[in-house]
């Protein structure tokens, strides 16, 4: 874990007497697209929220790009970026209003020239001047995923970012996606897809009740699960997927 741009190290997570997680470790790599997956409820929030800074954890130590969440915060969170699964810009604003105000938020020299090359990189071009409201979804989140890397962070992190993004839309951002991981920045998201995690993520955490059940590559879980009578016995596909692993390993009842 030396070398990672994220650590989490015991984390321990109360809300009064409920503990939403559990002694939670994983690291994230730099060049790492990192899946934390798990049913609802399982503690996927409580985590993400404890390492953005916004839910302080009763125990437990969260490194970012080598500082401590809790002894240097603002250093810590300046070496993140976050989308979130639902995106609330001011949607009186422009596009390019918005990136040149996020973009002074963080110090970054954004002159028009520049925000139209960022635009053109992600198909935006043409929507410079559309005020947020107007775009669809799948726009909304492209922009959504430039205020969250325009200051280069070290760590990005992404909560179900292509959820009701149709597949056009959902390429799109995973170019972007990649494009950040190739660049050996590190990238932590959540989704409820499993065969998108098991398509984009180098390894994956899959946490239950608050736990770490297991830590591994997504083809490693699968090779190692195949033969095993309960994922056969949920597998509906006559080849073995990561979502049969998932599904046996965190049960088949549906979560609220």
């Amino acid at each position: 874990m030396s070398n990672s741009i994220l650590k989490v190290n015991g984390l321990n997570v109360y809300y009064g007497s409920f503990h939403a997680v559990t002694d939670v470790s994983f690291d994230v790599r730099p060049g790492e697209i990192f899946g934390l997956l798990g049913p609802n409820g399982a503690g996927k929030t409580s985590t993400l929220s404890s390492i953005e800074g916004l839910l302080k954890p009763q125990s437990g130590n969260i490194e970012v790009a080598g500082y401590n969440i809790r002894e240097k915060p603002l250093h810590a969170r300046a070496g993140m970026g976050v989308q979130l699964q639902s995106t609330s810009f001011q949607s009186e604003l422009t596009v390019a209003e918005i990136i040149q105000l996020y973009a002074g938020i963080y110090g970054v020299e954004m002159p028009m020239d520049k925000v139209q090359d960022i635009l053109q990189e992600v198909n935006l071009a043409e929507a410079k001047s559309k005020k947020f409201g107007q775009l669809s979804g799948g726009q909304q989140q492209r922009v959504s995923l430039i205020i969250a890397t325009i200051h280069d962070p070290k760590l990005v992190l992404l909560d179900e970012p292509t959820t009701g993004l149709d597949p056009q839309s959902r390429r799109k951002l995973w170019e972007r996606i990649e494009a950040i991981r190739e660049k050996g920045n590190a990238v932590l998201l959540t989704t409820h897809s499993m065969e998108e995690a098991e398509a984009v993520c180098d390894r994956i955490a899959i946490i239950d009740h608050g736990r770490v059940v297991i830590i591994d590559t997504p083809q490693s879980l699968i090779d190692k699960y195949r033969d095993d009578p309960e994922v056969i016995s949920v597998s509906r596909r006559g080849k073995i997927t990561l979502e049969d692993v998932f599904i046996a390993l965190t049960g088949r009842a549906i979560r609220a």
